[in-house]
């Protein structure tokens, strides 16, 4: 019986993927073509919930078959990231011109993305506060038990990483092993990387032209290629998200959701909070909130979808250049920059929350300005230090309440609601270094805004050369 129950469920699948293809084919826009896979999904997700339950072995085989699809998708975006920092990144600086300067990229792009953590923890604090959430409150299960013995084992390691040894955890020892992503911190490793190359073709210019140019030709053939695979994986975007989100909604537990209800609805009210703070620094620095909003939402959708601030790379570099007007240096840096520093839904909201939450249970008052001060400053570096561990929002939790001398025990409480809430978090990660490539162009003055004005700009369409 099960097997025809799971035959079913992917001939439904099938289905609704045919539809999609159907639309790809009338050329109806890729936008809607997105939010149609999203609301399918949903629909669907729901339908098999209902039907067999969360945890039947029927929902478990068909997600497994469903996997080939939102997985799939998903692996095909990570296969492109590495090549794409690459090529963009030794592109974008051989190519700099007059003023231009790597520096300041980088500078402005951290600077923000360290700044609005910062703003992300305050928020997090105020929310915790107002919710009166306090962590003595959340029950233990067995999985919550479990779970909390294994993070205080990992809590060791990362007690034992000093901030410099995180940082030097950045530096590239061995390139071609990062491009692989074996370290957690293997994106910035290839950032690095990649800048010494395109540095090292600007030196060249001025001892060897002729190499230079010859160089110069090969890097602008690979990129030209490699931006055509970016296109042709990023078409197979709505079928990812229909798969990704049909997951997601078949296999959540209302009841473990119902539990922490509280907490979750204090999570999403501190995330949205801090997207209106992104919209706000958007109109400050000169560009209209409602339009940046249809552009990058395409692109936040997937990163809700499939909890990936890596794998939306791709689609979070695409919007910039192809949307916003960013160059593509720009772009390239922030999206990579923000995958893994500054984080602040993973790095900024969520280690504060758990903070708050956590002081009350060892005697430590949370409305004291001198714990409120010292959470904000620790929740900074930390989301510098976060890539030298790995682990997202765990690891930068764990960080944090090392150093604030607090127990971990929180952190494996929650884990019951951690995806619901990472599909947030996730997503204001990624919007975050939007927000900071968008503010780095403007600045900078590297912001085209006939792009940024111009109306239905679609990611799955070719390059220009």
């Amino acid at each position: 019986m099960e097997t025809l129950q799971v035959i079913i469920n992917v001939a439904v699948m099938l289905v609704l993927i045919g539809l999609l293809y159907w639309m790809q084919k009338k050329h109806i826009s890729f936008t809607k073509r997105v939010f149609t896979g999203l609301g399918l999904g949903l629909v669907f997700g729901i339908l098999l919930q209902l039907i067999y339950g969360a945890n039947s072995g029927a929902i478990e085989t068909s997600i497994d078959w469903f996997s080939i699809v939102g997985s799939g998708y998903v692996s095909l975006l990570q296969m492109i990231v590495i090549p794409l920092i690459v090529v963009s990144i030794i592109s974008a600086i051989m190519n700099l011109k007059g003023n231009q300067n790597i520096g300041k990229m980088s500078f402005s792009i951290i600077g923000t993305l360290l700044i609005t953590t910062a703003i992300a923890a305050s928020i997090g604090i105020g929310v915790t506060l107002a919710f009166d959430l306090e962590g003595i409150n959340v029950e233990s299960g067995e999985a919550e038990t479990a779970r909390t013995q294994r993070l205080e084992e990992q809590l060791v390691d990362v007690e034992d990483m000093t901030i410099p040894q995180q940082v030097l955890e950045f530096i590239p020892s061995n390139p071609f092993e990062d491009m692989t992503g074996a370290r957690s911190t293997s994106t910035i490793a290839v950032v690095i990387f990649s800048a010494f190359v395109g540095i090292a073709v600007l030196g060249l210019d001025r001892k060897k032209p002729e190499q230079a140019d010859t160089f110069r030709k090969m890097i602008n053939a690979l990129y030209a290629v490699v931006m055509r695979i970016v296109t042709l994986v990023l078409r197979l975007t709505p079928y990812g998200i229909l798969a990704l989100i049909t997951k997601v909604t078949a296999t959540t537990n209302a009841q473990e959701i119902l539990k922490l209800g509280e907490f979750v609805i204090a999570s999403y009210v501190a995330l949205l909070l801090m997207f209106v703070v992104h919209l706000i620094l958007v109109s400050v620095f000169g560009f209209n909130p409602i339009a940046y909003l249809r552009k990058v939402m395409t692109t936040l959708v997937f990163a809700f979808t499939s909890r990936s601030s890596a794998a939306t790379i791709p689609l979070n570099v695409e919007t910039q250049t192809k949307k916003l007007g960013v160059s593509a240096g720009i772009a390239n840096l922030s999206a990579s920059f923000g995958a893994t520093i500054g984080q602040n839904g993973c790095a900024g909201i969520y280690p504060a929350m758990v903070a708050v939450m956590i002081a009350p249970t060892v005697g430590i008052d949370p409305l004291s300005w001198d714990f409120i001060i010292t959470l904000i400053l620790v929740v900074m570096i930390s989301s510098f230090g976060v890539a030298g561990v790995g682990g997202g929002a765990t690891f930068a939790s764990l960080i944090v309440l090392s150093t604030m001398n607090l127990p971990v025990a929180l952190v494996g409480l929650l884990i019951s609601v951690e995806p619901l809430i990472d599909m947030g978090r996730t997503a204001l990660n990624v919007n975050g270094s939007i927000t900071s490539g968008l503010i780095t162009s403007k600045i900078l003055k590297e912001n085209d805004r006939d792009t940024f004005n111009r109306p239905n700009t679609e990611l799955d369409a070719p390059a220009e050369a």
